[in-house]
């Protein structure tokens, strides 16, 4: 009868466990770090707030969500970091997909360029006058002064006008925006390799295929070496 009270609590235990980690990792997977930066939610001052209702977004934390298909995770589309104390900016990579950050209100002394990168969505930043727009004046449509914030509204791409091949790439590539003042390049279709200097698909088969059995030959011949040092017992 003990042995039986036993096992069921240790099963009830285990559940519970299993509960826990569930709900733990699902709730992991919606909250993100960055939302959580400043206490509370976006403020009423703050542009991303209004943003988020015209963009039917979902405010939670400092972040504003939107999902445009239910089959898919939800994005960040707002960050509201305004009034927050903080003196430097490092990582804000959770929150690449925004559309429009507010880094207003903040003693902000160092935003390195490269804090936006793959940031190639963000359409507005607003900012503490004295900081300058990520990728310089040159990486935005307009930039404006007003009531002691710097804002930096529509951010231009390093590509040419066509968004395709570009001068800066290498040959047979393309061209993609990658945040302010940042690009990218990948190889067109049925090129690869160092700068994309080659052509056709990647020998897969002709690579891995020796590659495999070599590895396997290798194994075959240490097990039956080995084996015959092996004494029976």
């Amino acid at each position: 009868m003990k042995m039986k009270a036993v096992s069921s609590w240790l099963r009830s235990a285990a559940l519970i466990l299993i509960c826990n980690v569930c709900f733990n990792a699902g709730y992991q997977l919606t909250e993100l770090q960055v939302c959580a930066l400043c206490s509370g939610t976006v403020r009423n001052g703050s542009a991303v707030g209004p943003f988020c209702s015209r963009s039917a977004g979902r405010i939670d934390g400092r972040c504003c969500f939107r999902n445009v298909n239910t089959s898919d995770p939800e994005y960040v589309i707002g960050l509201d970091l305004s009034n927050c104390s903080l003196t430097h900016v490092e990582n804000l990579q959770e929150a690449s997909t925004v559309l429009m950050l507010d880094l207003s209100h903040n003693p902000t002394v160092n935003i390195s360029d490269t804090v936006f990168q793959g940031f190639s969505e963000l359409n507005c930043i607003i900012l503490p006058e004295d900081v300058d727009c990520p990728g310089g004046n040159i990486s935005w449509e307009k930039v404006k002064v007003r009531d002691g914030d710097r804002l930096c509204e529509g951010q231009k791409s390093m590509c040419n006008q066509t968004g395709q091949l570009s001068m800066d790439c290498p040959e047979n590539s393309l061209c993609a925006p990658y945040g302010p003042g940042f690009f990218e390049c990948s190889c067109a279709d049925s090129y690869r390799g160092y700068k994309c200097l080659r052509e056709g698909e990647f020998p897969a088969l002709q690579v891995f295929g020796p590659l495999a059995a070599s590895t396997v030959v290798m194994c075959l011949l240490l097990w039956a070496t080995q084996r015959r040092k092996a004494k029976s017992l």
